[in-house]
C-alpha cells in the first residue's frame, strides 16, 4: 500500500484528499504546514507527496528544494497557479507534475498512479548497480553518481536516465521516451522531452562530457 504525503492547509482540500486517496487503497500522511510535512517526511515512510504551495511555516517551494538535495521521490504540485511560467519553473526545479485548482479527483488519482509506476520502472536486468563511463546507479536506493558525487535527479529523470543505461547507443525517438516513462500516450509531448532531457544534461553532463546526444529529425541517444 502507498504512503501518499498531503501538504495542504486548507481543511476542507486536505479532508476531500485524504478521503479520496483512502478509498483508493493508499495510506496518507497529513501536513498543514511546511515544516510539519518535513518532518514527517524525515521520520516515515512516503512514496509520494501532493503539495501545496502556499503552505505556513515553510512554503512548497523550499520544501521541494529541500527534498530534492537529498529524494527522487515523485511530487505532485496542486496549485492555484494557473500560467504556463509558474508551471515550468516549478517542474524545472523538481516537480514531477502539476495540477492546478480546483481539480477532478478522477484525474488526480490517475496522474498518482502514473507517477507510482514510474518509480517501479525498472531495467529488464537484475543488476543492483548499473554503471556507464563515470556514471553509477544503485538500482535499490535510485541514488545517482557522477564521478562518485551523488546527483539528485527528478523520479522522471530518474526513469530517463535508466531507460538510457539499459540500451546504451541506441536511439530514442521523443515518443518513444514518453511512453516509456510516462506510460501513456505521447500525444504532443516534445516541450515535456525537450525539458527533461535539458535537466538532465545539466545534471550528469560534468567536465564537459555530452552523454546524452541530439539525433537530428528523430529524437536522443546515450553515447
Amino acid at each position: 500500500m502507498a504512503a501518499i504525503l498531503i501538504m495542504e492547509d486548507d481543511s476542507s482540500i486536505h479532508s476531500l484528499l485524504k478521503e479520496a486517496l483512502e478509498l483508493h487503497g493508499f495510506r496518507t500522511l497529513s501536513a498543514y504546514s511546511g515544516t510539519e510535512g518535513k518532518l514527517l517526511f524525515e521520520q516515515q515512510q512516503v512514496d509520494l507527496v501532493l503539495l501545496d504551495l502556499m503552505l505556513p511555516g515553510m512554503d512548497g517551494e523550499q520544501f521541494l528544494r529541500d527534498i530534492r538535495l537529498r529524494s527522487s521521490i515523485p511530487v505532485i504540485v496542486i496549485s492555484a497557479k494557473t500560467d504556463q511560467h509558474s508551471k515550468l519553473e516549478l517542474l524545472t526545479n523538481g516537480a514531477d507534475d502539476y495540477i492546478t485548482k480546483p481539480f477532478d479527483v478522477k484525474e488526480l488519482i490517475a496522474r498518482i498512479h502514473i507517477q507510482l509506476r514510474h518509480v517501479t520502472y525498472a531495467p529488464v536486468s537484475n543488476r543492483k548497480e548499473m554503471h556507464y563511463k563515470n556514471i553509477r546507479i544503485n538500482v535499490d536506493t535510485r541514488e545517482v553518481f557522477v564521478n562518485d558525487r551523488p546527483v539528485h535527479l527528478t523520479g522522471r529523470e530518474y526513469a530517463i536516465l535508466q531507460l538510457f543505461l539499459d540500451h546504451p547507443h541506441k536511439v530514442f525517438s521523443r515518443a518513444n521516451i514518453y511512453e516509456s516513462v510516462w506510460q501513456e500516450p505521447f500525444g504532443d509531448g516534445d516541450k515535456t522531452i525537450n525539458m527533461h532531457i535539458s535537466n538532465l544534461r545539466n545534471k550528469i553532463n560534468i567536465d564537459d562530457r555530452n552523454y546524452i546526444k541530439t539525433v537530428w529529425g528523430i529524437g536522443f541517444k546515450f553515447e
